[in-house]
Parts: structure tokens; C-alpha cells; sequence
């Protein structure tokens, strides 16, 4: 069967091209076309575009490339409606998915899969109702999403796993830990590690690092500060905001990093469910400016209690969350004393990522999807 699937970033590529490789199991003479990146193309099929040439983010750069932004949406319905796949397959990336989704719904019987349903518990409510219109299947990688689609807007959706458990687990499996060699491999001494999880933007990194290093500095001869580099930021970048204090940059480890480290600092996203899936205990930091006027009117815009992964998994308070105004260099280093070993809140920490990791259940996010793809195909064509 032929297979035409979006994903609009690299972590879309990434969940996009395991779903592929699913997908081949479940189906070997599946075919692909795609919108998406490099570890797509790997496993085959046709690339149309690089998802690097439709990503932007934040309201001034689309503005300034919303022609490229539009010219590519309409090729991509074009591509669609002329190679006439068994299934689309859209993977997170709502601006653009839902855009094209309304139309295949509109002017094609395609029907339209979505991998890692959108956020919009989180903001853009709204969206409900695109997506009962023009979504005839989707599946969720977070376990409350569920009672949120059907519970409040009796639409079912399929919760399948989550692909970070399984690409954590296939990590420790196959990487033993050795924190000599981890060291020797990027001159760093043998001291216990507190890794710095900054972003993966400029202004981010900027915002959130330099407080960071400030609240971790009195722990400087006790620890060392590893920072997990982004790709695409030069080290000049992060040099500019570690001085003259002993912070080391380690490139495309972040996973190794996690394995052999004591504690973290981490900016809110998919980082801050890894870190815990490693059992690293954590701060989520995320510095916002003008954050009083962030923390006043956030309850009129964000609608849920959390911001990061493994409180929201868990329904309760496992990590603290220093967001807008509360993310200043005391809270900062207050909140990380109390995760070192031998402090008040690390044991009770690590026992509430045990109710996080039970509620996300076992690995196979990809291979529980690309079987309901299949077989809902399959019972089609019966």
C-alpha cells in the first residue's frame, strides 16, 4: 500500500521514519512519499521536501516567509491528490497538518491518520473541531490525552505508547553505563554531573543558561556543569555565558549525558520526560520576560496545571516548575539543593517518576500505530 506522511521538524522526522520502519513490518511492500528530513529518507521512499524549508517558528518569521509557507502547502495537496495514496499520515505539527487534512477531507476519500495528536489541550481548544471533521483516525502518545478527547469532546483516539520510552529504553539497552569512558571520551574529570538542558533556540538558551550557571555555580567544586549543545549552535554561543567557570559542552550526547548525571536543570519540552526517564532528578526552568505580566494573565491562556511532560503524566506536582517570574537564580538553586543526594525532595522525586513511567505504560509507541494503520487499511479494502 502507498503511504504519504508530514512531519514539519526533527522531532517529527524522528517519529515519522520509526512509524516508517513500523509500518515496513506491518506491510512489506509499503510504499512512502513524504514531507520530512533525513531519517525519513533513510528508510526509504520518496522525499518531496525537506521539512528545513517550511520550518519556521514564531509569528515574525512566518510573516516573512508566509509565500514560501503557502506555496509549499499548496504543492503538498497537490503532491497528495496526484499520487493518491492508501493513507495520509500527518505527524504533530498542527499549523500545517490540520491546513492539509481539511482539504484531502474536502476533496479526496484519502483517509487521514494523525500520529502524535496535536496539543490543543494545552491552547488552540478550538481545533476539536477541524479535527472531528477531517481526522478519521487518531493516536495519541500521552495517556491523559485520552480522557481529554473522549471524556470532554467524545472523540476517540487510540493511546499508543510513547516513542521517547521507547527510544530511552532502546538507549539503555543497548549502552551500558560507564562513566569513565563517557569522561575520557570528552575531557571532563570523574565528578558527580549536573547537566544543563538550555533549549535548542538562541533567545532560549540565552534566557534560561546564564541563570542556570548562576544558581548552580556554588557547586562548582563539587560537581561539574556538563551543557547538553544544541545542533546548529556554535560553542562560541554558550561560551559567552560560562566566563571563566569550569562548564563543559558536549555535542549530540544528550542521552549519554542524562545516563551518567546526578541531577539536571531543565528547560520545559520533550527534555524534561527524558531527563525522567533516565531517573535524573530534575528543575524545569523556564524563564519568560516581562514574566509578572506571564504569570498574571497565563491562567486566561494556558488551560492546564502543568507545563512540563512528567507532571502532566503523573496529575500531580513530581518536578518543580519555575516558569516566568518564578525562574530566578534563588528559586533556581534552592530547588536544585534539594534534588543532590542526600537532600529532602531527590527520594520522593525519583518514587513519583515511578507513577509517571507506570502511567505511560510499556514500549512500542510505533508498532502499536503502524498496526492499527495497517489493519484499519486492510478492513477498508474488505
Amino acid at each position: 500500500m502507498k503511504y504519504y506522511l508530514i512531519a514539519g521538524e526533527a522531532s517529527g522526522d524522528l517519529h515519522a521514519s520509526h512509524l516508517m520502519r513500523s509500518i515496513k513490518k506491518q506491510d512489506p511492500r509499503a510504499e512512502f512519499r513524504f514531507y520530512g528530513g533525513d531519517l525519513m529518507q533513510a528508510e526509504g521512499g520518496t522525499l518531496v521536501q525537506h521539512y528545513r524549508d517550511l520550518a519556521y517558528m514564531g509569528f515574525i518569521p512566518v510573516l516573512l516567509h508566509l509565500r514560501t509557507i503557502l506555496r509549499g502547502m499548496k504543492q503538498c495537496k497537490q503532491d497528495i491528490v496526484t499520487w493518491k495514496p492508501d493513507a495520509l499520515i500527518l505527524i504533530d505539527y498542527p499549523g500545517f497538518n490540520l491546513s492539509i487534512a481539511k482539504y484531502i477531507h474536502t476533496h479526496t476519500k484519502i483517509p487521514v491518520h494523525y500520529y502524535i495528536s496535536p496539543k490543543i489541550w494545552a491552547w488552540k481548544e478550538r481545533r476539536i473541531k477541524n479535527i472531528k471533521r477531517d481526522i478519521d483516525h487518531l493516536y495519541s502518545i500521552l495517556p491523559f490525552e485520552k480522557e481529554f478527547f473522549e471524556g470532554k469532546h467524545g472523540y476517540p483516539i487510540q493511546y499508543v505508547g510513547n516513542p521517547t520510552l521507547d527510544e530511552v529504553s532502546a538507549y539503555l539497552a543497548n549502552h551500558p553505563k560507564n562513566i569513565s569512558a563517557f569522561c575520557a571520551d570528552n575531557q571532563l574529570t570523574e565528578q558527580p554531573i549536573i547537566a544543563l538542558l538550555a533549549g535548542s533556540r538562541q533567545q532560549e538558551i540565552k534566557d534560561n543558561l546564564t541563570r542556570m550557571i548562576e544558581a548552580a555555580k556554588p557547586y562548582t567544586e563539587q560537581y561539574q556543569l556538563v551543557i547538553a549543545g544544541a545542533p546548529g549552535i556554535e560553542p562560541s554561543f554558550y561560551q559567552q555565558f560560562t566566563q571563566e567557570l569550569p562548564v563543559r559542552i558536549v555535542y549530540g550526547q544528550t542521552f549519554r549525558i542524562l545516563q551518567h548525571s546526578t541531577a539536571a536543570l531543565v528547560t520545559s519540552g520533550t527534555a524534561t520526560l527524558e531527563t525522567a526517564l533516565f531517573n535524573v532528578p530534575q528543575v524545569v526552568c523556564y524563564y519568560m520576560r516581562m514574566g509578572w505580566f506571564v504569570s498574571m494573565v497565563r491562567p486566561y491562556f494556558l488551560k492546564i496545571p502543568y507545563i512540563s511532560l512528567v507532571n502532566l503524566i503523573a496529575s500531580q506536582e513530581v518536578v518543580p516548575e519555575l516558569v516566568a517570574n518564578g525562574m530566578n537564580v534563588d528559586n533556581v538553586r534552592k530547588h536544585l539543593a534539594n534534588i543532590l543526594p542526600g537532600a529532602s525532595a531527590r527520594d520522593k522525586m525519583l518514587q513519583g517518576y515511578k507513577t509517571m513511567a507506570g502511567r505511560l505504560g510499556e514500549p512500542g509507541a510505533p508498532d502499536h500505530a503502524a498496526k492499527l494503520i495497517v489493519e484499519s487499511l486492510c478492513s477498508t479494502g474488505d
